[in-house]
């Protein structure tokens, strides 16, 4: 039984530049601590390998010390053998990347730089590296090159298939069916390993997307994965097990909100428990329709339990303001200026002739002017 552990898409040295300064160092921090917790998977499933397919550095030029640290966390884990390649981020184009991790390569990392096969016991990996950012054509058609007769055949790339198409998106980056989905049959592969998609997907009984170790956005369900695969022998369906791997949840709660919501439930609804909120990202998406009142203790709801969060943000964009008299009777209950521009406000927000854009910019007037006379003494 040959066992070894698929991965991909570390993005080492992510800028994560649209979070604040504190949460950026997290999450560079836990996407560092990802090697040892592959290493950890790859233990604790009886497998001596790691396989990075692709993207292990996020940018052409990484900082020296990303660079550094990274093969250090893998020569530290010296019963590990480590097989990296090169994705589109890190692809060969970025030679100076690969030069200095080819002079600082540990003893037990391997560099999949060509299309030529490795041995690694019984099995071979047959990779297929990005020489550019966008090849433009599928590199995976090398990996139907020889290997001695029964032994097991491992292909490993990075890029997206044709089976995107069917689930209304495309691959992280670069052009979409660029890789035949059928590649393992037609290379005579027992596992087809692929990077670039940052979710995990199973194309098929032995091809498969690992997914990022450590989640990067709210876009996937799963918050970093890797698979712990086991080949029995040559033409066996290989055994792949999902394992867990993130340290940071990417949690986005939608919810559809009407009139007549408990606001207190509904955020206990959709929020964690507290010891897993220190190191979750939370996004809530609102639609439906609430009153102003209720729009505002939801708001405060949030804000309340932020502090909680590694990061808590709120899209409500979509929500309706349903104004109704006594909303509009806690502004200005004298019928005065404040709540003719009120009138009008809850007017134009629900005015379908207006465009969206101008309903919202009416509503979030209108519940600032909740807010200001909430305020007052």
């Amino acid at each position: 039984m040959f066992r070894f552990v698929h991965s991909s898409d570390l993005h080492l040295g992510k800028p994560f530049g649209r979070h604040s300064e504190d949460v950026r160092g997290r999450l560079r921090q836990a996407r560092h601590g990802a090697l040892d917790r592959l290493a950890l998977a790859a233990r604790t499933g009886g497998a001596a390998v790691v396989m990075l397919a692709g993207d292990t550095f996020d940018q052409e030029t990484p900082a020296p010390q990303i660079t550094r640290q990274a093969l250090n966390a893998m020569a530290q884990a010296d019963d590990i053998t480590w097989v990296l390649m090169p994705g589109n981020h890190d692809s060969l184009a970025a030679s100076e990347l690969w030069q200095t991790i080819t002079r600082d390569t540990p003893e037990n990392v391997v560099l999949a730089l060509t299309a030529e096969p490795i041995a690694l016991g019984e099995a071979y990996v047959l990779p297929a590296p990005c020489t550019v950012r966008n090849a433009g054509r599928d590199l995976t058609v090398d990996m139907a090159q020889p290997t001695p007769e029964g032994a097991l055949r491992i292909g490993l790339g990075h890029g997206g298939i044709t089976e995107f198409a069917s689930l209304g998106t495309v691959a992280a980056e670069g052009p979409s069916g660029t890789i035949a989905p059928d590649r393992a049959a037609l290379a005579g592969l027992d596992y087809l390993g692929l990077g670039d998609w940052h979710g995990q997907i199973r194309v098929s009984g032995n091809t498969w997307y690992s997914g990022t170790p450590e989640a990067d956005s709210f876009k996937h369900a799963d918050n970093g994965r890797a698979l712990l695969v086991a080949l029995s022998s040559a033409g066996a369906m290989p055994d792949v097990t999902p394992v867990e791997t993130g340290e940071i949840d990417w949690l986005r709660q939608s919810i559809e909100l009407t009139p007549q919501d408990d606001i207190d439930a509904l955020v206990r609804a959709i929020t964690p428990p507290l010891g897993k909120r220190r190191d979750t990202l939370l996004h809530v998406v609102a639609s439906g329709r609430m009153g102003v009142q209720q729009m505002q203790l939801l708001s405060a709801a949030l804000a309340a339990i932020t502090p909680d969060f590694l990061s808590l943000t709120q899209n409500t964009d979509a929500v309706t303001l349903a104004h109704n008299t006594a909303d509009l009777e806690a502004i200005d209950p004298s019928g005065g200026a404040l709540r003719q521009a009120a009138d009008a406000l809850s007017a134009r927000a629900q005015d379908g002739d207006l465009s969206a854009a101008d309903r919202r910019l009416a509503a979030t007037a209108l519940s600032q002017l909740f807010s200001f006379v909430a305020e007052e003494p």
